[in-house]
């Protein structure tokens, strides 16, 4: 239930990072390159049980 919460949010968080605003386009894609590794961590570690 919880990695499910988790990955919900990991997942808004990576949509909302995504440069389309003017005052972030500046920063280019490294917000949501952050958030995508780590989404990519919790998709393993659910995969393998350990969340």
């Amino acid at each position: 239930m919880l990695g499910t919460i988790l990955l919900i949010v990991v997942v808004l968080l990576l949509i909302g990072a995504i440069p389309s605003w003017p005052h972030s386009r500046s920063w280019g894609y490294a917000p949501s390159g952050v958030l995508g590794t780590i989404l990519i961590i919790v998709l393993i570690l659910l995969l393998m049980g350990r969340l």
